[in-house]
């Protein structure tokens, strides 16, 4: 049962089916967040897609080092932390755990490793001598810039050429959103009020785009598998790693670089001022359900623009039900005697589609689709002949497998819930009065049911239950 992944590599600009550079081992650098603030839903769309990238890539039977950044020094905690009056690793121990809280929400899985950029200085300044070493940079009052021109692949990643009119121009920002190729900073020189670092380069602290590089080829080598983000990461941010990553060693840095499309809300791009801005605590505190978070944030695959909607999360949210529902309608219904309405090879080509649309360069709405298609035939040999016990394990080892990547089965699915032993009871002794002909009983044991809404049927192998999806 095997498939060849494939992945849309944004360095070459096209599918690629995926080797990793150590046979059986994939190394994987995430940019992670800039803890000063609570991360919003457009975030976790891109954490979510290297959450399905990562467990997809142990489907295929790779072990898996992952590595995402919390990036605690930069324009933004610098500002946030002067304007609360308390030290910068105080104000981005707060954010940091939050955000590790929001990943426990969604049911994302952890990296192996969470560099904090404040405790890697050395290594920083390291690279910065390397490249000194090199020819790429120069001083100025102070900083020290990665001249572009001194790299002739800049732009390779983005499409951004340098103009022939930028020389000397240079950006000291950490982030800059034009399609501006300038020479930019890779050691800020000490300012009053910021927090600074006595280093071989002088007082100052690191850029932004520095301290990716230097994090990932610590943690991951100097040359490894797959880089992920956002499609705004791939420039200035992720163009000017590889210019100063490559710079340095002289060698390959990332060989597959996959980037996750915008979430827009309702149609239009997220901004507070536009009142559409939503972190995932404001979700929650509306009454969303997590779970149902995730199945939208992953039902569009990750490099086409998903638009998030309140309908759409509503419908996330009943899927979901329809999920729950077939799962305990095929725990609680007996297994066929005979060979039943559902066949082991229909189960095994769902677990074969189910691959190859994970193959196909992560296509999570081709995977969710097939495993409604497979809960649809399970409700249907449930309504006809029954499903046997042999095949009934076969299901079992099929949604497992299914879950390890999507995540969305519900915790209770294969479990008992709250008062489902109470409802067996009910159901045995409704069969019980029914075999006696005690009709009236029947009756209204199946009223009790529906009051605590349970549905009931009675099929030709037996009768099966399952609650009545919740309204909201």
């Amino acid at each position: 049962m095997t498939s060849q992944l494939h992945l849309y590599n944004t360095l070459t600009r096209r599918l690629e089916p995926f080797a990793s550079l150590e046979p059986g081992h994939a190394r994987v650098y995430t940019c992670g967040p800039t803890i000063y603030d609570y991360s919003h839903i457009g975030n976790f769309r891109t954490f979510l897609f290297e959450d399905i990238l990562r467990r997809t890539l142990r489907l295929f039977g790779y072990r898996v080092t992952q590595v995402m950044n919390l990036t605690d020094v930069d324009d933004k905690t610098i500002r946030g932390a002067s304007a609360e009056g308390v030290s910068l690793r105080e104000y981005t121990d707060r954010y940091a755990a939050a955000f590790f809280q929001d990943l426990d929400t969604l049911r994302v899985e952890r990296a192996e490793r969470y560099p904090r950029a404040t405790d890697h200085i050395p290594g920083m300044v390291e690279l910065v001598r390397r490249l000194e070493a090199a020819g790429h940079t120069y001083r100025s009052e102070g900083s020290v810039y990665f001249r572009i021109a001194s790299f002739p692949g800049y732009g390779k990643l983005s499409g951004v050429r340098p103009g022939s009119n930028l020389a000397g121009a240079r950006v000291d920002a950490d982030e800059y959103e034009k399609e501006d190729a300038r020479d930019f900073v890779l050691w800020k020189a000490a300012k009053p009020g910021e927090p600074a670092w006595e280093t071989a380069l002088g007082p100052g602290r690191p850029g932004w785009h520095l301290e990716c590089s230097a994090m990932s080829m610590e943690a991951l080598g100097e040359s490894f598998d797959i880089h992920c983000g956002g499609v705004d990461n791939i420039f200035p941010h992720h163009e000017n790693e590889i210019a100063q990553s490559e710079g340095a060693t002289g060698r390959p840095f990332a060989r597959y670089w996959l980037h996750a499309e915008h979430l827009t809300v309702e149609g239009e791009k997220m901004a507070k001022s536009l009142g559409n801005f939503f972190t995932l605590r404001d979700l929650l505190e509306r009454g969303h359900d997590p779970l149902a978070i995730r199945y939208l944030l992953i039902s569009v695959p990750y490099r086409q623009k998903l638009n998030f909607t309140f309908d759409g999360l509503h419908a996330a949210g009943q899927a979901l039900e329809r999920v729950a529902n077939t799962l305990r309608r095929l725990e609680h219904s007996p297994a066929a005697a005979s060979a039943g309405a559902l066949a082991a090879d229909d189960v095994a080509g769902f677990r074969l589609r189910f691959r190859a649309a994970l193959a196909d360069d992560l296509n999570t709405a081709r995977a969710l689709a097939e495993l409604h298609d497979l809960l649809r035939a399970v409700n249907t040999a449930l309504d006809g002949g029954g499903i046997s016990g042999l095949v009934r394990e076969e299901l079992a080892r099929a949604m497992a497998e299914a879950d390890s990547v999507l995540g969305v089965l519900p915790a209770r699915a294969g479990a008992a819930a709250d008062g489902d032993a109470e409802v067996a009871g009910l159901v045995e002794e409704r069969t019980a009065a029914r075999a006696a002909r005690d009709f009236a009983r029947a009756d209204a044991i199946r009223a009790r049911l529906a009051e605590i809404g349970v549905v009931i049927e009675d099929t030709p192998h037996g009768t099966v239950w399952h609650r009545k999806p919740s309204r909201g």
